[in-house]
Protein backbone atom coordinates (compact mmCIF):
# COMPACT_ATOMS: atom_id res chain seq x y z
CA UNK A 1 0.00 0.00 0.00
CA UNK A 2 1.36 3.55 -0.89
CA UNK A 3 2.06 5.58 1.74
CA UNK A 4 0.68 9.36 0.83
CA UNK A 5 2.67 12.38 1.74
CA UNK A 6 0.80 15.76 2.03
CA UNK A 7 2.90 19.10 1.40
CA UNK A 8 1.10 22.15 3.18
CA UNK A 9 1.36 24.96 3.54
CA UNK A 10 -0.91 28.28 4.29
CA UNK A 11 1.45 30.94 2.87
CA UNK A 12 2.19 31.56 -0.22
CA UNK A 13 5.95 31.30 -1.18
CA UNK A 14 6.74 28.72 0.91
CA UNK A 15 8.30 26.94 -1.90
CA UNK A 16 5.72 23.98 -1.15
CA UNK A 17 5.94 22.81 -4.76
CA UNK A 18 9.19 22.71 -5.33
CA UNK A 19 10.09 20.80 -1.99
CA UNK A 20 6.81 18.22 -3.25
CA UNK A 21 9.02 17.65 -6.51
CA UNK A 22 12.42 17.12 -5.75
CA UNK A 23 11.10 14.85 -2.69
CA UNK A 24 9.39 12.76 -5.63
CA UNK A 25 11.93 12.62 -7.92
CA UNK A 26 14.34 11.60 -4.95
CA UNK A 27 12.26 8.64 -4.23
CA UNK A 28 11.79 7.87 -7.89
CA UNK A 29 15.32 7.75 -7.96
CA UNK A 30 15.74 5.09 -5.47
CA UNK A 31 13.19 2.37 -6.95
CA UNK A 32 9.94 3.61 -5.49
CA UNK A 33 6.89 3.46 -7.64
CA UNK A 34 5.51 7.18 -7.02
CA UNK A 35 2.92 9.37 -7.97
CA UNK A 36 2.51 13.45 -7.30
CA UNK A 37 -0.99 14.69 -7.23
CA UNK A 38 -1.42 18.40 -8.20
CA UNK A 39 -4.65 19.81 -5.99
CA UNK A 40 -3.30 23.57 -6.08
CA UNK A 41 -5.21 25.64 -8.85
CA UNK A 42 -2.15 27.27 -9.74
CA UNK A 43 -0.81 24.23 -11.38
CA UNK A 44 2.64 24.71 -11.09
CA UNK A 45 3.32 20.96 -10.25
CA UNK A 46 1.54 20.06 -13.40
CA UNK A 47 3.36 22.55 -15.42
CA UNK A 48 6.50 20.85 -13.92
CA UNK A 49 5.32 17.34 -14.83
CA UNK A 50 4.92 18.27 -18.37
CA UNK A 51 7.95 19.54 -18.61
CA UNK A 52 9.58 16.61 -17.22
CA UNK A 53 7.30 14.46 -19.82
CA UNK A 54 8.63 16.58 -22.76
CA UNK A 55 12.28 15.93 -21.78
CA UNK A 56 14.19 13.34 -24.14
CA UNK A 57 17.14 12.52 -21.26
CA UNK A 58 18.06 13.40 -17.69
CA UNK A 59 15.15 12.13 -15.96
CA UNK A 60 14.77 8.76 -13.63
CA UNK A 61 12.68 6.80 -11.80
CA UNK A 62 8.98 6.31 -12.27
CA UNK A 63 6.41 8.93 -11.97
CA UNK A 64 3.16 9.35 -12.47
CA UNK A 65 0.70 12.29 -12.36
CA UNK A 66 -2.72 13.13 -11.68
CA UNK A 67 -4.69 16.47 -11.05
CA UNK A 68 -7.36 16.41 -8.40
CA UNK A 69 -9.95 19.00 -6.97
CA UNK A 70 -9.40 19.51 -3.01
CA UNK A 71 -12.38 17.29 -2.07
CA UNK A 72 -11.50 14.58 -4.91
CA UNK A 73 -8.17 14.10 -3.26
CA UNK A 74 -9.16 11.28 -1.45
CA UNK A 75 -10.37 9.26 -4.81
CA UNK A 76 -7.31 9.93 -6.78
CA UNK A 77 -5.15 9.08 -4.01
CA UNK A 78 -6.93 5.64 -3.35
CA UNK A 79 -6.34 5.05 -7.15
CA UNK A 80 -2.41 4.63 -6.57
CA UNK A 81 -2.64 3.07 -3.17
CA UNK A 82 -2.33 -0.51 -4.67
CA UNK A 83 -0.10 0.06 -7.34
CA UNK A 84 2.21 2.47 -6.02
CA UNK A 85 4.41 2.99 -3.15
CA UNK A 86 4.41 6.86 -2.55
CA UNK A 87 1.89 9.19 -3.22
CA UNK A 88 2.67 12.85 -2.72
CA UNK A 89 -0.19 15.67 -2.83
CA UNK A 90 0.37 19.10 -3.68
CA UNK A 91 -2.12 21.38 -1.52
CA UNK A 92 -3.23 25.58 -2.21
CA UNK A 93 -1.33 27.87 -0.06
CA UNK A 94 -4.19 27.96 2.04
CA UNK A 95 -6.36 26.28 5.08
CA UNK A 96 -10.14 26.05 4.92
CA UNK A 97 -11.94 22.70 4.78
CA UNK A 98 -10.69 21.93 1.14
CA UNK A 99 -6.99 21.08 2.77
CA UNK A 100 -8.78 18.66 5.69
CA UNK A 101 -9.04 15.73 2.59
CA UNK A 102 -5.71 15.88 2.06
CA UNK A 103 -4.58 15.60 5.76
CA UNK A 104 -7.43 12.90 6.41
CA UNK A 105 -5.80 10.39 3.92
CA UNK A 106 -1.99 11.76 4.60
CA UNK A 107 0.85 9.12 6.03
CA UNK A 108 2.38 12.15 6.73
CA UNK A 109 2.38 15.98 6.72
CA UNK A 110 5.25 17.85 5.32
CA UNK A 111 5.00 21.44 6.49
CA UNK A 112 7.81 24.02 4.47
CA UNK A 113 8.39 27.16 6.81
CA UNK A 114 10.34 29.68 5.03
CA UNK A 115 13.04 31.23 7.17
CA UNK A 116 11.02 34.48 8.36
CA UNK A 117 8.95 35.02 10.99
CA UNK A 118 6.01 35.48 9.01
CA UNK A 119 6.16 32.09 7.64
CA UNK A 120 6.35 31.00 10.84
CA UNK A 121 3.56 32.51 12.35
CA UNK A 122 1.23 31.59 9.16
CA UNK A 123 2.58 27.76 10.15
CA UNK A 124 0.44 27.60 12.93
CA UNK A 125 -3.01 27.40 11.18
CA UNK A 126 -1.82 24.41 9.15
CA UNK A 127 -0.34 22.64 12.35
CA UNK A 128 -3.93 23.28 14.41
CA UNK A 129 -5.77 21.51 11.57
CA UNK A 130 -3.36 18.23 11.27
CA UNK A 131 -3.83 18.09 15.22
CA UNK A 132 -7.61 18.34 14.97
CA UNK A 133 -6.59 15.25 12.10
CA UNK A 134 -4.76 13.41 14.30
CA UNK A 135 -1.71 14.43 12.58
CA UNK A 136 1.82 15.42 14.08
CA UNK A 137 3.66 17.32 10.68
CA UNK A 138 7.37 17.52 9.65
CA UNK A 139 8.14 20.87 9.24
CA UNK A 140 11.23 21.70 6.93
CA UNK A 141 13.02 25.40 7.47
CA UNK A 142 13.26 26.74 3.45
CA UNK A 143 15.18 28.78 1.33
CA UNK A 144 17.32 29.36 4.30
CA UNK A 145 20.11 31.74 4.26
CA UNK A 146 23.36 29.80 5.61
CA UNK A 147 24.73 32.25 8.84
CA UNK A 148 22.35 34.52 9.35
CA UNK A 149 20.80 35.39 12.93
CA UNK A 150 17.28 35.17 11.80
CA UNK A 151 17.79 31.42 9.82
CA UNK A 152 19.41 30.07 13.18
CA UNK A 153 16.37 31.59 15.23
CA UNK A 154 13.75 30.32 13.18
CA UNK A 155 15.04 26.92 13.32
CA UNK A 156 15.30 27.07 16.78
CA UNK A 157 11.65 28.20 17.10
CA UNK A 158 10.61 25.39 14.97
CA UNK A 159 11.13 23.37 17.63
CA UNK A 160 8.24 24.63 19.59
CA UNK A 161 5.45 24.36 17.54
CA UNK A 162 3.00 21.33 17.66
CA UNK A 163 5.26 19.32 14.80
CA UNK A 164 8.84 17.84 14.37
CA UNK A 165 11.20 19.79 13.55
CA UNK A 166 13.79 18.35 10.57
CA UNK A 167 16.83 18.15 10.86
CA UNK A 168 17.64 18.82 7.14
CA UNK A 169 17.66 22.51 6.39
CA UNK A 170 16.62 23.69 2.88
CA UNK A 171 19.18 26.15 1.38
CA UNK A 172 17.79 29.77 -0.76
CA UNK A 173 19.55 28.11 -3.89
CA UNK A 174 18.93 29.02 -7.31
CA UNK A 175 19.60 25.40 -8.64
CA UNK A 176 16.06 24.35 -7.42
CA UNK A 177 14.43 26.92 -9.31
CA UNK A 178 16.25 26.35 -12.40
CA UNK A 179 16.26 22.57 -11.99
CA UNK A 180 11.96 22.99 -11.51
CA UNK A 181 12.21 25.16 -14.58
CA UNK A 182 13.38 22.32 -16.93
CA UNK A 183 11.16 19.11 -15.42
CA UNK A 184 13.80 17.95 -12.79
CA UNK A 185 14.71 17.61 -9.90
CA UNK A 186 18.36 18.62 -8.14
CA UNK A 187 19.04 15.14 -7.82
CA UNK A 188 19.28 15.15 -11.50
CA UNK A 189 20.52 18.75 -12.24
CA UNK A 190 23.87 18.94 -13.13
CA UNK A 191 25.07 21.69 -11.20
CA UNK A 192 23.03 21.22 -7.85
CA UNK A 193 25.37 18.75 -5.37
CA UNK A 194 24.58 20.75 -2.49
CA UNK A 195 20.76 20.94 -3.07
CA UNK A 196 21.04 17.24 -4.14
CA UNK A 197 22.49 16.61 -0.49
CA UNK A 198 19.72 18.68 1.21
CA UNK A 199 17.25 16.95 -0.33
CA UNK A 200 18.34 13.28 0.10
CA UNK A 201 18.71 14.16 4.06
CA UNK A 202 15.08 15.28 4.03
CA UNK A 203 14.33 12.30 1.78
CA UNK A 204 16.26 9.75 4.56
CA UNK A 205 14.05 11.93 7.63
CA UNK A 206 10.93 11.35 5.80
CA UNK A 207 11.77 7.95 5.23
CA UNK A 208 12.48 7.23 8.82
CA UNK A 209 9.38 8.34 9.91
CA UNK A 210 7.19 6.92 7.78
CA UNK A 211 8.58 3.33 7.62
CA UNK A 212 9.79 3.83 11.04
Amino acid sequence: MAIVITLAQQKGGSGKTTVCANLAVELAARGHRVAVLDSDPQGSLGRWFMARVERESGVSGDMDFSTASAWGVSYEASKYKKTHDFVLIDTPPKIDSDLKPALKVSDLVVVPVSASQVDLWATEGVLEMAAREGKRPLAVLNRARSGTKLTAKIRGELSELEANAAETVIANRVAYAEAMGVGQGVCEYGRAAAAASEIKALADEVLAVVEG
